[in-house]
């Protein structure tokens, strides 16, 4: 940990521009010192406010990098050109076939075993996936890089929020 941290200095230094990004200055600020470790107390005492408000601050920039990551998967799985729909109680261990055989028929490469992208659906599908079974609609999309996104069906995420 630096012992005089300057934010704005992270801040160019990770490039950060105010008019392409989800965060304010201030969230930027913050989510830098606090990556940096430096304590909240120490942070309000350089940008002169409360702790409290430097909790707030980084509670609201986290909530906005997670909605700007959940932004970007939403829009990769929307145009990956490969989409492969999953239908709820399809055995777990069926869904590396349907993927692979999408992408083979979209000319795209996964970067993926079967046993690598069985536990990758079933982490990022969360509850959807229990043991070996699927419990609800999964769309599972591949990128031209070979990326694999998985979305729970919103019928599904609607229940859970």
């Amino acid at each position: 940990m630096e012992d005089d941290p300057d934010a704005q200095a992270l801040l160019e230094r990770a490039g950060f521009d105010p008019e392409k990004s989800v965060l304010t200055r201030r969230q930027a600020e913050v989510l830098a010192l606090r990556e940096r470790d430096v304590r909240q107390s120490t942070i309000a005492d350089i940008l002169g406010t409360s702790r409290a408000n430097v909790s707030s601050i980084e509670s609201s920039a986290r909530d906005n990098v997670a909605k700007a990551r959940e932004t970007v998967a939403f829009a990769e799985a929307l145009t990956a050109p490969v989409r492969v729909e999953v239908d709820q109680d399809t055995d777990l261990y069926n869904v590396p076939k349907l993927v692979y055989d999408a992408c083979d028929s979209a000319g795209v490469k996964v970067n993926h075993t079967a046993p690598d992208l069985m536990k990758l659906v079933s982490d990022e599908a969360g509850d959807a996936v229990q043991g070996r079974e699927i419990q609800a609609p999964l769309l599972v999309g591949v990128t031209t890089d070979g990326t694999v996104r998985v979305r729970q069906s919103q019928e599904n995420r609607a229940g859970a929020d």
